[in-house]
């Protein structure tokens, strides 16, 4: 199978810089543009690579930085385009790429809840990806897919499973996010070195809106979930990782270790598949009273490619029907840039590129 010509809009910033660690020698797709804000252009990522965990091809770090401009990836033959870009501007801009034949893989909030819209997390709802075909740009090979909040994703990966085997109607949840999670320069030292910041604009409301479409059943458009997550979002100092509390009321009497066999069973349809960016177990059981944390599994996830990719559950309890446990992932890599290249794997799986 033949790599296919990619690009990556706002290959900069943060997310930016995760997608090329994750597209620079990746076997289904081929960097061919680099695109930046416009005072950047003209320059190589290398002078702006900061991604002390990655390592940056010495050819791909000489890149030319070319303008976000549609024409750059009709010129360099692009048939997929990654987007980190800020909100602010992603709306237009990846509507614009998709107009031009090009299949867009968002991490921006702007188009989520489109219903024509995918909004994917592959081992939860796979067949939302055939949304696309009813997109006005599907036609001339064109089209917009996204993958949520980064809060949201490690939750619902834990969720489906748990949805499947159990009843029950609400989830509570308080997330402990990181500093990634904010962009780059983020949050101001000042403000987070020995302190939590009880509020993320949007954040609980996002988490709310996105669970019921990623766990919604696809008719028509996507008919929304009757789960109801209720969140409290704080921004923590952790560099990498999202750590969230969840609080389950279930409707029956179930073991825990019942629910320890249901998550760690769990595979999809990427795993099914063998994906290249896909973890063999996306969802990693952990038995010791101190796991998970950010330090230890954040990186979670195997093959090599796939690190970063699971979802580390802990501390399983049950009292009164009441289900409680922890959930880690990380926002940069499962929750970020590595989830917008397994939605784009997926879609090269199932015949979305070609």
């Amino acid at each position: 199978m033949s790599k296919i010509p990619v690009a990556v809009l706002g290959a900069t910033g943060n997310i930016g810089q995760r997608f090329v660690s994750l597209l620079q020698d990746h076997p289904l797709f081929e960097l061919a543009a680099l695109c930046s804000s416009e005072r950047k252009v003209g320059g190589r990522l290398t002078d702006y690579w900061r991604l002390d965990d990655a390592s940056l091809d010495p050819a791909v770090g000489e890149m030319e930085l070319q303008p976000l401009d549609p024409r750059v990836l009709v010129r360099s033959d692009v048939a997929a385009a990654f987007s980190a870009l800020p909100t602010e501007v992603a709306g237009n801009l990846e509507a614009e790429v998709a107009r031009a034949g090009v299949g867009v893989f968002s991490n921006a909030s702007s188009h989520r809840l489109e219903t024509d819209v995918p909004l994917l997390v592959p081992e939860v709802n796979p067949g939302h990806i055939a949304l696309v075909e009813r997109q006005r740009t599907y036609k001339d090979g064109g089209f917009l897919t996204t993958n949520p909040n980064c809060s949201i994703t490690g939750l619902v990966l834990a969720l489906k499973p748990l949805a499947d085997a159990f009843d029950f109607s609400e989830v509570h949840v308080s997330t402990y996010q990181a500093l990634s999670g904010a962009g780059y320069p983020g949050v101001a030292s000042l403000d987070i070195v020995g302190n939590v910041l009880p509020f993320i604009e949007g954040e609980e409301e996002k988490m709310r809106r996105e669970a019921k479409k990623l766990l919604g059943t696809l008719q028509t458009t996507v008919v929304p979930s009757p789960l109801d997550v209720w969140a409290n979002c704080v921004r923590v100092a952790v560099r990498e990782g999202h750590l969230e509390a969840l609080s389950i009321p279930l409707q029956e009497d179930v073991p825990e270790a019942e629910v320890a066999r249901v998550l760690s069973s769990f595979r999809g349809e990427p795993q099914r598949r063998k994906l290249p960016t896909a973890p063999k177990r996306p969802i990693l059981v952990r038995t010791e009273r101190n796991r998970p944390q950010p330090l230890l599994d954040a990186n979670a996830g195997e093959p090599e490619r796939a690190r970063g990719m699971a979802a580390t559950v802990g501390r399983i309890r049950i009292t009164d029907r009441n289900l409680r446990l922890l959930v880690l992932s990380h926002n940069t890599l499962r929750g970020g840039a590595g989830g917008s290249v397994l939605n784009a794997e997926l879609a090269r799986r199932r015949g979305y590129l070609a």
